[in-house]
């Protein structure tokens, strides 16, 4: 389940934004997005024990519709959307799951960054007043909101947060109130990406599970 609500897996600066900025810096970002290459680190808050999941990895994409995920050991896992299907290769159970793409990315940040529609065609675009905000969310970033309009989405609430016009965190929420944090570093904008990383290979032996 936590695979597929991350691929499923983005509070106004401190120093005051005005109304409307977040949104403009998130299309202006996505505008000419051709491909991104980064280093993430993962921090998920689990609602049933209160545990604390902590993930480091790289992450690639190429628009429209291709992305790959590498998780880092202890847990490594191998997620990528060619297009048409997302594979997810959990590489210590030696299974892959894979289901149509269309329908694993609906309303998830993975929809909002792989795809070229316009942004209030899949989500709500929310500007956050400062009285809205959580103690702790006061920082040097321009935030805003996306919730998505597919009813049956896992995630309910994406907030993307910006450092000098760069796109730098994602807080996402799922309908259990599970929390997860995305935070990004060594971000490379529109960089030359081999399509190959995008073409998944089937590794011999495991489970191959169909998920639709």
């Amino acid at each position: 389940m936590l695979r597929w609500c991350v691929i499923a897996v983005f509070c106004l600066s401190s120093l005051g934004a005005f109304a409307g900025e977040g949104q403009a810096l998130l299309e202006n970002y996505l505008d000419g997005l051709n491909s991104l290459s980064s280093e993430f680190r993962q921090l998920t808050l689990r609602t049933d024990d209160e545990s604390m999941y902590e993930a480091t990895g790289r992450l690639y994409l190429l628009r429209p519709g291709r992305m790959r995920w590498e998780y880092d050991p202890p847990h490594p896992q191998l997620i990528i959307a060619d297009g048409r299907r997302v594979y997810v290769h959990d590489q210590e159970l030696n299974q892959v799951s894979h289901r149509n793409q269309t329908a694993a990315l609906d309303g998830t940040p993975a929809q909002l960054l792989a795809g070229n529609e316009p942004i209030d065609q899949h989500f709500t675009i929310n500007e956050l007043d400062p009285d809205t905000l959580a103690q702790g969310m006061w920082d040097d970033r321009v935030w805003v909101e996306l919730r998505p309009k597919v009813k049956d989405s896992q995630i309910t609430s994406i907030k993307i947060g910006f450092i000098d016009e760069q796109l730098d965190t994602l807080l996402m929420e799922d309908q259990f109130g599970q929390l997860t944090r995305l935070m990004l570093s060594q971000v490379e904008r529109n960089p030359t990406l081999d399509r190959a990383l995008f073409r998944f290979k089937e590794p011999i032996g495991g489970d191959f599970l169909r998920m639709d």
